[in-house]
């Protein structure tokens, strides 16, 4: 008999490409995975993975079996599922994950919907960037992100997904309050052409958003400053070191010393939810979609 936690290893290996990603993506420690895995060839009497420099790489056998772990996983899921649909109640175990400002805009609400109205579902949560939300829901790392794209720029989903639309977020513009645009009703963003910018980390998708939709106007952007976080971008601003995209889901307080004003033509994230196919049945997946939609919809 394969032992099902075995194959979820090998599964997390095949997926990661490292010992060290499997060990993360388990939340378990490396040697842990590396004893799951010398039980795993013991069992099938079959070497599955071979040195490959300072790493690992499966063998062909070792290929084989995660095709087929891969599958028999999936159906794990769909009959738990399953279950959990029968007994109609959201109960056990859901790992959710959101980026930054829904994390901050959305997440309160609906993580205490969720423990008010279910209270047999554990709920856990962390911070991840939409296409590590995405991968991580694919690898079945968590079973739900909150991701993004915008209005010009759409993020690729790939197949098996499923997803469900809670909120579009308009963003400002955020510049420091004596600037010369800072008492305009509306702006364009290409009236700031000779600005210099405060923007996300180089790679991060809202930073090559901006890029794309400056580049697109003919404006090559002057690039000041760099932050992960909303936050510490509008304190920049604040500073008087540059302007910035705030959008308004989770900006709330404001920093002093700061004007946000609209854009004429509507810049705005599409903010939505994804989830695994196989898991479309399950009760929890629902409850916290509604939970979602529920604190999406407060804030309009």
């Amino acid at each position: 008999m394969l032992n099902l936690e075995r194959l979820r290893t090998l599964d997390a290996l095949a997926r990661h490409g490292s010992v060290s990603g499997a060990a993360a993506g388990l939340h378990v420690t490396t040697s842990a995975v590396s004893q799951q895995m010398t039980k795993l060839e013991r069992e099938v009497g079959q070497q599955l993975l071979a040195k490959n420099g300072r790493g690992v790489r499966l063998t062909d056998a070792g290929r084989l079996l995660a095709d087929h772990a891969a599958r028999i996983l999936s159906q794990v899921e769909l009959a738990q599922s399953d279950l959990e649909e029968q007994r109609g109640k959201a109960v056990g175990e859901l790992r959710m994950a959101a980026f930054p400002t829904a994390m901050r805009g959305l997440f309160p609400a609906t993580l205490s919907a969720l423990r008010a109205e279910h209270p047999g579902l554990r709920v856990s949560s962390q911070e991840l960037e939409p296409a590590q939300g995405v991968n991580a829901v694919v690898r079945g790392d968590i079973d739900l992100a909150v991701v993004l794209d915008w209005y010009n720029k759409p993020l690729p989903l790939p197949d098996g997904l499923m997803k469900a639309a809670l909120l579009d977020d308009p963003a400002d513009v955020a510049m420091p309050a004596a600037h010369p645009l800072a008492d305009r009703a509306e702006v364009e963003l290409d009236e700031f052409a000779e600005d210099e910018w405060v923007t996300w980390g180089e790679g991060e998708f809202c930073h090559e958003w901006l890029m794309f939709t400056l580049r697109s106007k003919g404006i090559e952007p002057r690039i000041a400053h760099r932050a992960e976080e909303h936050h510490t971008q509008l304190a920049l601003v604040a500073a008087g070191l540059g302007v910035c995209v705030a959008p308004r889901l989770g900006r709330d307080p404001m920093p002093t010393g700061i004007r946000t004003v609209p854009v004429r033509h509507r810049v705005r994230r599409h903010v939505y939810v994804v989830w695994r196919t196989d898991a479309d049945r399950r009760p929890s997946i629902r409850a916290a979609v509604e939970a979602l939609r529920a604190a999406g919809a407060g804030l309009r």
